[in-house]
């Protein structure tokens, strides 16, 4: 038992070793620079501390750009809210360039693009009208999504092509800011992911529960093309934080089963906090046998804008 009241410990013969010969994590040489008016964005990234994300950002900059150089996919998969903050514009000029090479998105995100390239906004104010039993029941947005999807399964494509396919035939008056008309112009393939039940179209008179199954099985199977032709290439994981990432992780195994070497290539997670799912099945387990995975955390509007600049200033140089 120790003595009451207690005496403190006497440090005197603490052994000690010099500063001089340890081993440091981090010194000078890591440290930022100091930033100047009208830097560009290259000299910006140059700038950054080479310490965690001050590191992995300009080395998923590299990536990318080096993926570009070699033909190789750069595939997005994305939830709604990045289109809800308006990076639609930033995201079309990408697969113009032929940077992106093909997209992913939730069931939440034809609803979000189709509903501005009909009239320009989008986004209801739920508690509004949730009281009343009137949240997502947008007549327009139901009838046009329900009836390209059911043509998308009568036809034997996907939810993706069928709706790009039909805004542009519908010649909406904001197609132009539309990332599924624009990747139908562009023929830049679209698969769409759906879970029944999460999106408003599917309380709507018109949805057809074996069309969504269909015209969905059938982007999945494009899905796992593409990421066949994954290796040496980019995934960027974008404010999905369940849904996609299981697709990802699925659509992997399935195109390693059959046989396709899918080991070197890059993964990439942005998105406000970090999540189980987008860490585990896009940034750690897909790369365990090759490539890299990176994860981000902030705000669309800020890091794909970011993202996006320095990817033009990497394939410029």
């Amino acid at each position: 038992m120790t003595a009451y009241p207690p005496k403190p410990l006497d440090f005197s013969g603490l052994q000690t070793y010099s500063v001089h010969g340890r081993h440091s994590k981090v010194s000078v040489d890591d440290f930022a620079a100091p930033l100047a008016p009208g830097m560009t964005v290259r000299q910006l990234l140059a700038a950054l501390p080479t310490q965690l994300a001050g590191s992995d950002f300009p080395d998923l900059v590299r990536r990318i750009g080096e993926a570009h150089r070699n033909r190789s996919p750069i595939i997005l998969g994305m939830g709604a809210h990045v289109i809800k903050v308006g990076l639609n514009p930033i995201l079309i000029d990408l697969m113009r360039r032929g940077i992106i090479t093909a997209v992913a998105l939730n069931g939440a995100g034809i609803i979000h693009d189709s509903e501005i390239a009909m009239v320009g906004r989008t986004s209801e104010e739920v508690a509004d009208v949730l009281g009343a039993g009137a949240f997502g029941a947008a007549r327009e947005t139901g009838e046009n999504l329900n009836r390209a999807i059911v043509e998308a399964a009568r036809r034997g494509i996907g939810i993706g092509q069928a709706v790009g396919e039909m805004l542009l035939a519908a010649g909406f008056a904001h197609n132009d800011q539309s990332l599924l008309a624009m990747a139908a112009r562009l023929q830049i393939p679209v698969t769409v992911h759906v879970a029944m039940g999460t999106d408003i179209i599917h309380i709507h008179p018109g949805a057809d529960g074996g069309a969504i199954g269909c015209a969905g099985h059938h982007d999945f199977r494009v899905f796992c093309r593409l990421i066949s032709d994954l290796e040496g290439g980019v995934y960027l994981n974008v404010g999905s934080a369940v849904l996609l990432p299981e697709v990802f992780l699925k659509a992997l195994t399935v195109v390693r089963n059959l046989g396709y070497q899918v080991k070197r290539f890059t993964t990439a997670n942005f998105d406000f906090i970090r999540h189980y799912r987008p860490a585990t099945n896009v940034v750690h387990r897909p790369t365990l046998e090759g490539g890299k995975g990176f994860n981000f955390t902030g705000h669309h509007e800020l890091m794909l804008p970011l993202l996006a600049a320095a990817i033009l200033d990497e394939i410029d140089k």
